[in-house]
């Protein structure tokens, strides 16, 4: 089983992450960060990985060092539970409706990392998560994975919805490109031989 736990501190948070990539979905996220917590809950349900998440942060700061955190804990558990990628698809994407939300995303598992967010948000808060937070997460996520994502924003009026999307496109996207080719099980998806 692809799997992988990661426990960090650090003077700004206590984190203990467990991600299970061929999973069915099931999560346990306890942050002070509840928007952020369901974003990780939907995530999780539908890209299929079982997710189980505690963090303590600086919430009395804000939650910038909670979200970032939790992006670069989840990263590094996929860049892991990987391994060397044998077998993988290393490509996915799809576009994704929410609402009047619409979300194009795409992903290569490729060893580098690179975010292409092309993603306008209306309002500079939902609820008391800043929504300019959502970045973060991702730019910290791609670092520590090795993944390129790419996210294009082609409709949308909410920013709740259009955050929705994104971890939502998001997580299909990185399940079809994690997903085992039986076909090429063995190989490797380079011509280099490693990714």
């Amino acid at each position: 089983m692809r799997t992988w736990e990661i426990n960090r501190k650090t003077n700004e948070t206590d984190i203990s992450l467990k991600l299970n990539l061929d999973g069915s979905g099931q999560s346990n996220i306890e942050t002070d960060c509840g928007f952020l917590a369901h974003m990780l809950t939907l995530f999780a349900k539908h890209g299929g990985f079982d997710l189980e998440l505690t963090c303590k942060g600086d919430s009395q700061v804000d939650f910038h060092h909670t979200v970032e955190d939790i992006g670069i804990c989840l990263g590094e558990a996929f860049s892991k539970a990987l391994g060397d990628c044998k077998g993988i698809y290393r490509y996915g994407d799809i576009i994704l409706p929410m609402d009047e939300a619409l979300m194009l995303c795409a992903v290569d598992i490729s060893g580098r990392p690179y975010l292409g967010y092309n993603v306008t948000l209306p309002t500079a808060r939902v609820g008391d998560f800043d929504t300019e937070l959502a970045e973060e997460f991702w730019l910290a996520f791609v670092r520590r994975a090795g993944v390129t994502l790419h996210m294009q924003m082609m409709a949308g009026k909410n920013s709740h919805h259009i955050i929705e999307a994104e971890f939502k496109a998001a997580a299909r996207a990185l399940s079809k490109a994690c997903a085992i080719d039986a076909a090429k099980a063995d190989q490797i998806p380079s011509t280099k031989g490693v990714l």
